[in-house]
């Protein structure tokens, strides 16, 4: 982790124009979605927010607390979430990012102008502050890029942006935005205290060298950072059948719990708010904890109301070590 002084700069989103948060909002699971669409794999996990009530409640929260980057995708919930999105952030301060295809499985490139023209629909907006490709898959990576760079051009995208892709990846999507003279904004990836992958796959490494934000997925692993499913509490969805979710993943990740149950009591604070900060200690990290109503929301924000120590930042690298594997 870096300098956590570094941390409170309003940064711009990679080398993009656009100016960003510390911290993002999560909307995968807003919307309600109808027919076969209720199974999206989101929904499935997580459940839905809490209605559309506490939804509304979610974004208000998270305007208030200066937190207006908001991401969802096409493929939640079959372009529900979108819509949802869309309808609640008509006329606010809201940066939108947002993912395509809506079916990975049927995505060609030469079909992205499509997917774009939909997304825009469903936000009811004429432009998307963040588009980024969901899934590599066996995508013809340049030609892709090159179309974006198009829809950049043409004013209907503002940065673009990707979402698991490898390092190599994202080499080959800079090089051909670069020769178009637009920077890779993003590569929205799974990283936590639990899941520290990134920094030994070499995705980490090469935001830093591209110039990328590395967005945070997961960024309170499903949840389990934020303590109470440590304590017993059973997680909803088919998350209680994940492995971290069982006895022995719950066993395994007490004692990391303690720690930012320890630290979190210096600041007022929760687990999850200082399991966030230990992300937002790393300017090139932007995490986006989901919200499934306004407490959640408000209490994501909290995360920016302090900042760790580098001794602090130092003892949660060193008990997360083999999460690095």
């Amino acid at each position: 982790m870096l300098d956590c002084r570094r941390r409170l700069a309003i940064p711009k989103l990679g080398q993009s124009l656009l100016y960003v948060p510390r911290l993002g909002v999560g909307a995968m699971t807003w919307g309600a979605p109808t027919g076969r669409a209720r199974l999206n794999p989101a929904k499935l996990a997580y459940g839905g927010a809490d209605s559309a009530a506490e939804e509304a409640k979610a974004f208000e929260a998270s305007i208030m607390a200066h937190v207006n980057l908001f991401d969802t995708a096409s493929a939640y919930s079959h372009g529900a979430a979108e819509i949802r999105l869309g309808e609640l952030a008509k006329g606010r301060d809201a940066i939108i990012a947002s993912k395509f295809p809506v079916n990975f499985g049927t995505f060609d490139a030469a079909t992205f102008p499509e997917q774009l023209e939909a997304s825009l629909k469903r936000l009811e907006r004429g432009s998307i502050d963040l588009y980024q490709h969901h899934h590599p898959g066996h995508t013809d990576i340049e030609l892709l890029m090159e179309r974006m760079a198009d829809a950049v051009e043409a004013g209907k995208i503002r940065a673009v942006g990707v979402s698991n892709y490898s390092a190599e990846q994202m080499r080959r999507a800079n090089a051909v935005l670069s020769r178009r003279g637009i920077p890779l904004a993003s590569n929205q990836v799974q990283y936590s205290l639990l899941h520290r992958r990134p920094e030994v796959d070499g995705v980490l490494e090469t935001c830093r060298e591209l110039g990328v934000t590395l967005i945070a997925y997961s960024p309170l692993a499903m949840g389990m950072l934020s303590g109470k499913y440590s304590q017993g509490e059973r997680a909803r969805g088919v998350r209680k059948f994940m492995p971290i979710f069982m006895w022995g993943g719950r066993r395994k990740a007490r004692p990391l719990v303690e720690i930012l149950r320890r630290i979190s009591g210096r600041y007022g604070a929760s687990p999850a708010q200082v399991a966030l900060n230990w992300l937002i200690a790393n300017p090139l990290v932007l995490p986006i904890p989901g919200a499934k109503n306004g407490r959640q929301a408000a209490d994501n924000a909290g995360a920016l109301k302090f900042s760790l120590t580098a001794d602090e930042v130092a003892e949660l690298d060193a008990a997360t070590l083999a999460s690095k594997k």
